[in-house]
């Protein structure tokens, strides 16, 4: 079985390379890393942030693995942002549906289901059950921008609408498993939307001119940082317990593979 598993930035996919071997794939710019895990081979791809890049690094590793053999799973993984109060940092979550900020023209609906089966694996080995989880087209920097979002979802990204919706269309059962990084009554130590790099990572470069203005942010910056890698961690070792389990996934029905309509 192959099994696409995708990330935002580096640091979200760092943790995992440390507890399996990956070896490092470059494909026309995209940054991937596979792995064998018994009968499941694992590709993690490393899209950049914001739903532009997740859409470009989707289309280019789908049409990749067309000439080859499709994805028969995608897991749209990485870090978000809580928007209700019940979600902690550091918690696992496995959103029911995915629900977007600006209406697609190529797509019928402003929500998209996941695969039931897989999200109830998920379910199995410890996440937490949330309804929904917002697709955004900015990082959500203030504790008001939550608060006004938290009526839609439970959680916000970036990316997952994006990577779900092309998965479908190429015939992969798609799910999401994210971390929570902040807590919705926080606010980001800084505004992250401006430190991103030409690959949609983010620069370091561009975070110390964000510092240079506000020095009195650095004690938050360095706290939401272990807060960040302590999420992303215990995402590593979810991943490692889950996706090596989907080898066992009933007979991969293309029907199987949902999109709201």
């Amino acid at each position: 079985m192959k099994v696409l598993v995708t990330f935002a930035v580096d640091a979200e996919v760092a943790p995992w390379r440390k507890l399996r071997k990956f070896r490092f794939i470059d494909y026309e710019g995209l940054r991937l890393w596979r792995s064998d895990a018994g009968d499941v081979e694992i590709t993690a791809l490393v899209t950049g942030m914001g739903v532009e890049a997740a859409a470009y690094a989707m289309d280019l590793m789908m049409r990749m693995a067309d000439a080859e053999q499709h994805f028969e799973v995608c897991i749209s993984s990485g870090l978000a942002g809580a928007l209700a109060e019940s979600l902690n940092p550091e918690e696992i979550i496995a959103p029911q549906g995915i629900m977007v900020e600006r209406k697609h023209a190529d797509w019928p609906s402003e929500r998209l289901e996941v695969d039931a089966e897989l999200r109830n694996r998920a379910l199995d080995l410890g996440a937490k059950c949330t309804d929904c989880l917002f697709t955004s087209d900015q990082v959500m920097v203030k504790a008001k921008q939550k608060r006004d979002c938290a009526s839609k979802a439970q959680a916000v990204d970036m990316e997952s609408f994006e990577i779900v919706k092309v998965a479908c269309a190429w015939g992969a059962r798609a799910v999401v498993v994210r971390a929570i990084s902040d807590s919705a009554k926080e606010d980001l130590p800084i505004n992250f939307n401006l430190t991103l790099s030409g690959e949609k990572q983010v620069s370091v470069g561009k975070v110390a001119a964000q510092l240079a203005k506000n020095p009195l942010a650095l004690p938050s910056l360095i706290r939401f940082a272990r807060q960040s890698r302590r999420a992303a961690e215990t995402l590593a070792n979810f991943l490692e317990k889950y996706v090596p389990g989907l080898a066992s996934v009933d007979s991969l029905d293309r029907s199987k593979a949902v999109a709201a309509q």
